[in-house]
């Protein structure tokens, strides 16, 4: 979770980030921008002071005109934690469905049992972590959208939504941080394969099929695959059945750790069929 966070910021961040530590202290607003009736290296000492208060690494804006002309620089930073919040929604419905079941599911992962479960269900895992994080990342969306209308009514240079602006990105900050925490700690953390599970399915599915082509013929792959449908039976038992290929040859090409890469069977001869 947190290399996600740093994979995002560090991709779209960096860049995107900074103009918002570009502070514009010392412009004298109504004075056209320039500066003037501030001392020398006001602007400066302004931006050094914010940064020491903060351990930020605030500056002053190059640009002046630039920063109180427009907001664009905090709708950019919203925008990139929209970007991280579209991606833990993706992730915490992942392991959401992912973990559900224990039976009637894909119950592919083991969550952690944080609360004692369904009022009316015994024994039922939540996935409250996911839940949580889910709605975090929408409220940091919805978030987005806001601060985008403020950007876009900054009519006349004015920025009046700025109170708006600023309450929104920071309230994404805060709860998108806390939900992180919460959910490396009360799920990720806890969160194991259902190896037993997952094995099941590898060798009851129908698609690992595909490794016996190059061998034996794709319509012949095919009648395996659906005769392994229609009968209820794994595509070893229905290959052996209409006797395509021997056991033996079965377990050498339809091997899934050898489908994680590129790779061609070939027959026993060492060629591939045509």
């Amino acid at each position: 979770m947190v290399r996600l966070c740093r994979h995002v910021v560090r991709r779209s961040g960096t860049a995107r980030i900074r103009p918002a530590r570009r502070v514009s202290t010392g412009a004298r607003r109504y004075r056209g921008r320039t500066g003037i009736n501030s001392a020398p290296g006001f602007a400066e000492s302004a931006a050094a002071e914010i940064a020491k208060l903060t351990g930020l690494p605030f500056v002053t804006a190059p640009n002046k005109f630039t920063v109180q002309g427009a907001h664009d620089a905090l709708v950019q930073l919203s925008g990139t934690l929209r970007t991280l919040a579209v991606s833990l929604y993706k992730i915490a419905n992942d392991i959401r469905l992912m973990s559900c079941g224990p039976r009637a599911g894909f119950a592919e992962l083991e969550i952690p049992e944080n609360e004692p479960g369904s009022s009316i269900m015994p024994g039922k895992v939540n996935p409250t972590q996911c839940e949580a994080l889910a709605m975090i990342a929408v409220q940091v969306m919805a978030n987005d959208v806001a601060v985008g209308f403020g950007g876009a009514g900054g009519y006349l240079e004015m920025n009046v939504y700025k109170p708006l602006m600023i309450y929104n990105i920071t309230h994404s900050i805060t709860i998108m941080t806390d939900g992180c925490t919460n959910f490396r700690k009360f799920l990720v953390e806890g969160t194991r394969p259902n190896l037993k599970k997952i094995a099941d399915y590898v060798d009851r599915s129908l698609m690992l099929v595909t490794a016996l082509s190059p061998v034996i013929g794709y319509d012949k792959a095919s009648k395996i695959a659906h005769y392994a449908m229609d009968n209820d039976l794994t595509l070893k038992q229905a290959a052996l059945q209409l006797g395509f290929v021997s056991e033996a040859e079965f377990d050498r090409v339809v091997d899934p750790r050898k489908m994680v890469k590129p790779s061609v069977a070939v027959d026993a001869a060492g060629s591939p069929a045509h």
